[in-house]
């Protein structure tokens, strides 16, 4: 059984985080929502090689998730929760399932870690939490349970591409999806290339 990670920085102490896979898919249905780009990429984008994206619509990529977290105890996603509402999601698994990573300038030009097929190698791209619920430090949290949750599965090395905020006055949430710098900072990460002066690569490092 999966033991639930809780958010340091939540002082109502109701935040607890699990594994996707652990949660019933009505919640993660519920984060995701139904407008937006959560609603029409189910965080597939990753996952299906640019030729064939158009050909799946967005029912189509919602049961792909669907699936993926029926079928897998690697991935592909942390559920957070205040008490029982379903309050941020998280995609964390294993690089080689994410075929599009290898073909980004931005990942493929800094990562420390040039081969892609290496199932110890995780990544952490994309965070989605309802505009209700944000400014409350789940991303921070979510960012720490996946690295936990990572380490767990015998992860090597853990990492994000991260958006450095600092650079531009304003973001919208759609250019955040990534996670901030700031975020998995407090997560233990730290930086290990910036291919773009917004754009950073962090790792996290789990074991020798």
């Amino acid at each position: 059984m999966h033991s639930a990670l809780t958010d340091e920085t939540d002082t109502t102490g109701r935040l607890r985080i699990v594994p996707a896979n652990d949660a019933p898919f009505a919640d993660v249905v519920a984060v995701f929502g139904t407008k937006g780009d959560p609603a029409h990429c189910w965080c597939q984008w990753f996952k299906i090689r640019g030729s064939d994206w158009r050909s799946v619509d967005d029912d189509g990529l919602r049961d792909r998730l669907e699936a993926q977290l029926a079928a897998s105890d690697a991935g592909p996603g942390m559920l957070a929760y205040d008490g029982d509402t379903p309050v941020g999601w998280c995609a964390v698994e294993p690089r080689p399932n994410l075929v599009r990573l290898a073909r980004s300038r931005l990942v493929a030009g800094g990562t420390a870690h040039p081969d892609f097929a290496d199932p110890d190698i995780w990544a952490v791209t994309c965070f989605v939490v309802p505009r209700a619920y944000r400014k409350r430090g789940i991303g921070r949290a979510l960012a720490a349970a996946a690295a936990v949750y990572a380490r767990e599965r015998g992860a090597r090395v853990i990492e994000g591409y991260a958006v450095d905020v600092s650079f531009r006055e304003k973001h919208v949430a759609a250019e955040l999806f990534h996670g901030t710098v700031a975020m998995f900072e407090a997560a233990g990460f730290a930086e290990v290339a910036r291919p773009k002066p917004d754009r950073v690569i962090m790792e996290l490092r789990l074991s020798d």
